[in-house]
């Protein structure tokens, strides 16, 4: 019996993508599931997402993936492919490719294929990532229209680099340009991640692609999901496995950097950077048992994390269950406390740890 887990809740999965629909109803959903679907079981979340017009991942062995488990769906590849080797994987499979530079661009003229693909092209409107130049967009353009190897639609997409941030005018910068290069083209747009989705109603386009929020987690800066109406799909769990005293000024854990200045009780739980719990959380990240609140001290250890629990007045015991993150316990806080993102520790999630999938 493995002690740590993640349960998936799929009424919050569909809660979710109901309120992406909300905040863009008149745009057609392609749902991102990239990096195991973001730490949450790729092919089972996608099977649960009937809802979504297509799906999005990062690489052609997570399409593959999802093709592998029946899904029938368009699937969109967000980088492109990697190598000419690959097109007639993607024909073969019936993938979409994004074409952001000249390399998959001549790849794809060159190929011998028995059917056109279906291509999406990217423009850098200011992420400087991926994504070809404004000024090539015409260039790029015609000769997509041109080759026997595309499909004559031709999707067109950015993507933005602030749009978690409400005060920032680089995503109206970004829009306002993506406008003006695709004026008067009768192609499908593309513009909104999660944040566009929720903060830039102007950037929803004819498709949106939500990801952190499908999975109950806010995209924006200082937010929470439920600030947005989100529900949190992820319960990351374990159990207690030693409640041991600890007298004043005793150094607890590596290094010992943590003593208390008075007697107290330390609940040890199964659960460390092993499972993909952050290493570098702060003293005092919370954990909740039985509904109460406490504080990690120590170092955070592979496989245990020490808890102060007082004078444990609410009688922990060993075997209580313990959450890490989840619907009372937002995982956008546990992210603050140890300096990084929630979707690091989404995708840190480890094998070790346990997947239980509640309706």
């Amino acid at each position: 019996m493995r002690l740590a887990t993640a349960e998936i809740n799929l009424t919050a999965l569909a809660h979710n993508l109901a309120q992406v629909k909300r905040f863009a109803p008149n745009s057609k959903i392609m749902a991102v599931l990239k990096a195991n679907a973001y730490g949450h079981g790729l092919v089972t979340i996608a099977q649960h997402l009937n809802g979504a017009d297509a799906f999005a991942v990062a690489r052609i062995d997570e399409a593959l993936a999802l093709r592998a488990g029946g899904l029938t769906k368009p699937i969109v590849l967000l980088e492109g492919f990697f190598n000419k080797a690959d097109l007639p994987i993607l024909l073969a499979n019936n993938f979409q490719t994004i074409i952001h530079d000249e390399n998959q661009l001549a790849a794809l003229e060159n190929a011998k294929l028995d059917a056109p693909i279906t291509c999406w092209l990217k423009v850098n409107t200011g992420m400087h990532r991926l994504g070809i130049a404004p000024e090539q967009f015409e260039e790029f353009y015609s000769r997509l229209q041109k080759t026997a190897n595309a499909k004559n639609t031709i999707n067109l997409m950015t993507h933005f680099s602030c749009a978690d941030d409400v005060d920032n005018s680089k995503t109206v910068q970004q829009i306002t340009l993506f406008d003006n290069l695709v004026n008067g083209i009768n192609q499908a747009h593309c513009l909104s991640n999660s944040a566009g989705i929720i903060a830039w109603p102007k950037g929803h386009g004819d498709w949106v692609r939500p990801g952190l929020m499908l999975y109950g987690v806010s995209p924006m800066a200082n937010k929470v999901g439920q600030q947005h109406q989100l529900n949190p799909v992820m319960h990351l769990t374990t159990k207690v496995i030693a409640v041991r005293n600890v007298a004043a000024h005793e150094a607890v854990g590596y290094g010992g950097r943590w003593q208390s200045d008075k007697p107290t009780k330390l609940a040890v739980v199964a659960m460390g950077y092993g499972d993909g719990y952050p290493r570098h959380a702060k003293e005092g990240t919370p954990v909740m048992i039985a509904g109460q609140r406490y504080g990690i001290v120590g170092s955070v250890s592979m496989d245990m994390i020490s808890i102060d629990i007082g004078l444990n007045e609410h009688n922990v015991k060993v075997g209580d269950s313990v959450t890490m993150w989840g619907p009372e316990l937002p995982v956008e806080e546990i992210a603050q406390c140890a300096d990084t993102i929630p979707y690091e520790l989404l995708c840190n999630i480890t094998p070790r740890v346990s997947y239980e999938y509640q309706p």
